[in-house]
C-alpha cells in the first residue's frame, strides 16, 4: 500500500509576541523602559481583561504576574526562565556605556555569537528576575 506523498507543512513567518512571566510587574516595566527603552503599552485584551505588554519596534513583550497568570499559558510559568536576545543598530560600546550610567552589570561581553542571519556581537545582562538578556549588534 502505497501513501500519497507528503505536503509542504504550512510556514510561519515571524513573532507576533511572547510572554513573559515576572515577579513584580511594576519593578519589570519600570526596568524595561529605563535600560533596555522599551514602552509600556496598557491595552484591553480580548477577554476584556487589561493588561501591559513592553513594545519596542513592531515587537510585544506580554507580561504575566507570576501567580496570576492569564490562561492559556506555558506549562510551568517561572520568572527568572528566560533568554532573550534582542538585535540593535546601536553599537554594544555605547550599550556598555548606558548601562554602566544605570548601573546594570554586563555579565558577559562582548563575545561572538550566532544569530538567526549569521554573526552577531553580543553582550549579556540579567533583568530583576533574573532572566538572560542578550543585546547583540549583526556582525
Amino acid at each position: 500500500m502505497s501513501s500519497a506523498p507528503e505536503a509542504d507543512p504550512p510556514q510561519l513567518e515571524r513573532f507576533d509576541h511572547l510572554v513573559l512571566t515576572v515577579a513584580d510587574i511594576e519593578t519589570t516595566c519600570a526596568f524595561y523602559a529605563r535600560v533596555l527603552g522599551m514602552s509600556v503599552l496598557h491595552f484591553t485584551a480580548a477577554d476584556g481583561s487589561t493588561r501591559r505588554a513592553l513594545r519596542f519596534g513592531d515587537q510585544k513583550i506580554n507580561l504575566h504576574q507570576a501567580g496570576r497568570e492569564f490562561d492559556p499559558k506555558a506549562r510551568d510559568p517561572r520568572p527568572g526562565s528566560a533568554d532573550l536576545c534582542f538585535l540593535s543598530a546601536t553599537p554594544i560600546e555605547a550599550w556598555m556605556d548606558h548601562l554602566s550610567g544605570q548601573s546594570v552589570p554586563v555579565e558577559e561581553g562582548p563575545v561572538g555569537r550566532s544569530g538567526a542571519t549569521g554573526p552577531i556581537r553580543s553582550i549579556y545582562l540579567r533583568d530583576p528576575d533574573g532572566n538572560l538578556i542578550e543585546i547583540a549588534n549583526s556582525a
